[in-house]
């Protein structure tokens, strides 16, 4: 055929149809051995031929094949390729190139493509593709990729130096940490034996321990100080690894990890300063120290002076540790101190110490032994709790006014109900009887009663407010001090969240301090299974504070959280319903507020406040 002739393309389908029937018989064993998946296209991309290792590879016959095109065994991000190539293909073109396939059970697959035009009397009638299965050969290069990753990572983005040398010292390869640790470049290193880089004193140490090292084929490790750049010099930790061949057991080569150890040696160089700094630290300490040797006060630290109302440390070290001690804890304390000569650390126990104006004060001590000066001594902590014990005793009057506000407030509501009774029947008594003097008696003495009945209820109500500024923060420091023990036995965890530290209100600290324990207990009381209770404390505008209580208990219904405050409503017990009645009474005295919100994951109460 002549090639200046246009031949259609249902021309060209039938040169080709002819042309592979001419040659089946000779390509035919040369496609059923090949392993490569071999096709033979039409210009539009049908399957005209496929061998066996076609049919493989795809998962299709023969028969399902021919009535399918190229494309659609290929995914949408490669179509645009292999477009390109099958046009180039058909241009005359050979074409190689790589790009993914789907088979028939929907597993994606690399393939390495080659097409291959054929031409029939000089006209290019369709197109060999040969496909070959490269899926394998990617995943072992993304691995060999993810490995070298790996190692570039190890060795290249670490702090310490690792380096590799052959047998003779000689270094093969240097990370990029050089030049943050000695100053030098990899290319200023490499080939330059390991030793020239040792401090002189040190290199027959470690020439002695590397022999020994590649003797005994182990690991070897030592400290000594490399040279750097500006002459200047560094302690290093050496760790050495030999490489061993595992066909001949022999030593290839040796790894070695260097870590800049020089903090670490000026540290212990300054070991003789040790004692400063831990004076240093006692003396800054927030509870008052006094090391002891026996019954002498060796030293006393800022706090500790102050504790003891000393106008100059000497003033307390010229008195023996005993001085201090209220004569009935004495023995006790004699007691604790051999048992802490046997270097065993004591609890803290509660003392009574004795200040220099004669006053005492309650306090927790705890001895540990120590060294001091280079000899034995014993470590005292004092710390004051003078007012945490009158907190206490806050919380245990506060028990103490609750049961005597249930009692006054059950007598009141008991004695009540019948006396009104009573006063209805006197009165319509008296209208049918003409002497009316014992009436007048019993009147008086019915309104004595309800008297002495009003006084009684005064018992569950607050005492006269004293305002003064206190730290809010102390306040509810010390609250939460007071109920943890409870609340750890009811498995619940108190949580603060404080926004506003040093924050200065003018309030009666022990009101205020009734209201929270009252609110913390209900809040405990309402969580039967534990949980946490959060208080959080946040400035609210520029003159007032916010204080939340949240519990994760089951929250109060509606139609009881509108009467929560009446008086003796509640749903305790042995409740007397006037707890938050008097502490929303407290909050009112100090030009404060008082709000509940409440659902079936807790309760929130908040309490807002003036800032002095």
């Amino acid at each position: 055929m002549n090639s200046s002739i246009k031949v259609s393309k249902y021309e060209k389908k039938l040169l080709l149809k002819n042309y592979l029937e001419k040659n089946v018989n000779r390509s035919q064993t040369l496609l059923n051995s090949n392993q490569d998946a071999i096709f033979s296209m039409d210009l539009e991309g049908y399957f005209v031929q496929v061998n066996p290792a076609y049919e493989k590879l795809t998962g299709y016959s023969t028969q399902e094949a021919v009535n399918m095109k190229l494309q659609s065994l290929i995914p949408v991000e490669s179509l645009d390729k292999v477009f390109h190539h099958f046009h180039k293909a058909v241009l005359g073109q050979f074409h190689n190139f790589d790009c993914r396939m789907t088979n028939k059970a929907g597993q994606t697959l690399d393939l390495n493509l080659t097409n291959i035009p054929i031409s029939v009397d000089d006209q290019i009638v369709g197109v060999y593709g040969v496909a070959k299965d490269i899926t394998l050969l990617k995943r072992k290069k993304e691995e060999l990729r993810k490995m070298e990753e790996i190692h570039r990572s190890l060795t290249e983005d670490v702090f310490d130096l690792i380096v590799c040398t052959n047998l003779q010292g000689e270094l093969l390869y240097v990370s990029p940490a050089c030049e943050h640790i000695l100053g030098y470049t990899r290319e200023e290193l490499l080939n330059r034996n390991s030793l020239s880089l040792l401090h002189v004193d040190d290199r027959d140490r470690a020439y002695a321990n590397v022999k020994n090292a590649l003797i005994n084929q182990e690991n070897g490790s030592g400290s000594y100080r490399i040279n750097k750049k500006d002459g200047s010099f560094i302690w290093v930790e050496i760790l050495c690894k030999p490489i061993v061949d595992p066909d001949t057991r022999l030593i290839v080569e040796v790894v070695c990890v260097i870590r800049d150890i020089s903090e670490r040696k000026r540290a212990e160089e300054e070991a003789e300063k040790r004692e400063d700094t831990y004076r240093d630290l006692v003396e800054n300490s927030p509870d008052a120290v006094i090391i002891a040797k026996g019954c002498d006060m060796l030293f006393i630290n800022e706090t500790g002076r102050r504790l003891l109302g000393a106008s100059k440390k000497e003033d307390i070290l010229d008195k023996k540790l005993l001085d201090i001690l209220h004569p009935d804890l004495r023995d006790t304390a004699k007691k604790r101190a051999e048992i802490l000569n046997n270097e065993a650390a004591m609890d803290f126990i509660e003392y009574k110490l004795i200040r220099l104006d004669g006053t005492v004060i309650e306090a927790e001590v705890k001895g540990m032994p120590t060294i001091y000066e280079n000899k034995p001594a014993r470590h005292i902590i004092f710390r004051d709790i003078t007012e945490r014990k009158k907190t206490q005793q806050l919380l245990l009057n506060s028990e103490k006014l609750t049961i005597a506000g249930q009692l006054a407030a059950g007598i009141a509501h008991e004695v009540r109900n019948p006396l009104t009774a009573i006063k209805g029947f006197l009165q319509l008594m008296e209208a049918q009887v003409d002497n009316k003097t014992y009436f007048t008696i019993i009147q008086s003495e019915m309104e004595r009663i309800e008297i002495i009945l009003s006084e009684l209820l005064l018992l569950a109500k607050p005492q006269e407010l004293k305002f003064e500024k206190e730290n809010l923060t102390t306040v509810i420091d010390n609250v939460k001090t007071l109920i943890d023990t409870q609340a750890i036995m009811n498995n619940i965890q108190i949580e603060i969240e404080n926004d506003c530290e040093d924050l200065l209100i003018r309030c009666d600290k022990n009101q205020l301090k009734q209201v929270f324990i009252n609110l913390i207990k209900n809040a405990i009381e309402a969580m039967s299974h534990g949980g946490i209770i959060t208080i959080e404390i946040k400035q609210y505008g520029l003159d007032k504070i916010k204080i939340y209580i949240k519990d994760t208990g089951n929250g109060v219904p509606k139609q009881i959280i509108k009467r929560i405050g009446e008086p003796f409503f509640t749903t305790k017990e042995a409740g007397t319903g006037l707890g938050i009645m008097i502490s929303k009474q407290i909050i009112e005295n100090h030009n404060g507020k008082f709000h509940f919100w409440s659902d079936e994951n807790g309760t929130i109460i908040e309490v807002i406040l003036p800032i002095s």
